[in-house]
């Protein structure tokens, strides 16, 4: 009775939620099985989100496995949406897209610092963007007058590190083709190495670099105010999870709206441009 009652307020909010459906009356009807996604995670009673755990403070995972981040939160408001249980399934930048396309599937959605692009939008679906995005560079604080432009890092004697298989380190080969780029299995250690002299500059996000920069004297970011890019960040999930997808983007306009998304975002010291 309780799993038909949570199937019934999730059609109710994918009807009234979001702006498709705006016109709902109360003689609307959408029953449960025209909610396949939601219904499989209902019966589950766990959202299973895929997170890399690696990109401070949208994921990361702890050494005792508690997870923590801006994108966690968002997904616990999505899991208390569908009014289920929560679990965190551990995916990585390299392995990102066959992961979200397992059979079997792995994860319900994936989240934590994914960028909206089109080539992703080919063969997956992304929601709306909840956090805006961009390209830039930690470096050491003494030589952040050093780093102003592409031109400045894109030199044979600068040592620029990336985590592989992501964004960030197609950016890096494709605008960078005379620097030293250096490939870091971890994400979360590259900041320590650049401070610790180890490279010169890492490649990463305006979403990722304040907390680097307010958590370590060491580090700088002097182009966090001019990104070489501009994107959003979204949740990304396999096609064919339309119901699930229409509950993400309802979940993100409604937190636009209360003003939950920018209190989030003033919580882990990002910038708000909603």
């Amino acid at each position: 009775m309780v799993k038909q009652l949570k199937l019934w307020m999730m059609a109710a909010i994918l009807v009234c939620g979001t702006a498709a459906f705006a016109s709902c009356t109360a003689n609307d009807d959408n029953p449960a099985e025209k909610q396949p996604t939601i219904e499989r995670i209902v019966e589950r009673d766990k959202l299973l989100v895929g997170t890399t755990g690696d990109y401070r403070p949208l994921s990361y995972r702890e050494a005792d496995g508690n997870y923590w981040g801006f994108g966690i939160e968002m997904a616990e408001k999505i899991a208390r949406r569908i009014g289920v249980d929560i679990e965190f399934v551990q995916t990585s930048w390299p392995t990102l897209t066959a992961d979200v396309q397992a059979e079997p599937q792995i994860f319900d959605l994936a989240i934590g610092g994914i960028t909206i692009t089109d080539t992703r939008k080919e063969t997956m679906l992304m929601s709306d963007g909840y956090l805006c995005n961009g390209k830039t560079i930690l470096c050491r604080a003494a030589d952040a007058d050093r780093y102003q432009s592409l031109a400045d890092l894109d030199k044979p004697e600068v040592r620029v590190m990336v985590n592989p298989g992501g964004l960030n380190e197609k950016f890096a080969n494709e605008n960078l083709t005379h620097a030293t780029i250096i490939v870091w299995q971890k994400n979360e250690e590259i900041p320590t190495l650049v401070a610790e002299g180890n490279a010169d500059v890492m490649i990463t996000e305006i979403t990722e670099a304040p907390w680097y920069v307010q958590n370590d004297p060491r580090l700088a970011a002097p182009l966090l105010n001019n990104p070489f890019t501009h994107g959003e960040i979204g949740v990304l999930m396999r096609k064919g999870q339309d119901d699930l997808l229409a509950l993400v983007n309802a979940v993100i306009a409604q937190m636009k709206t209360d003003g939950s998304l920018r209190k989030l975002h003033e919580k882990y010291g990002l910038i708000y441009r909603y």
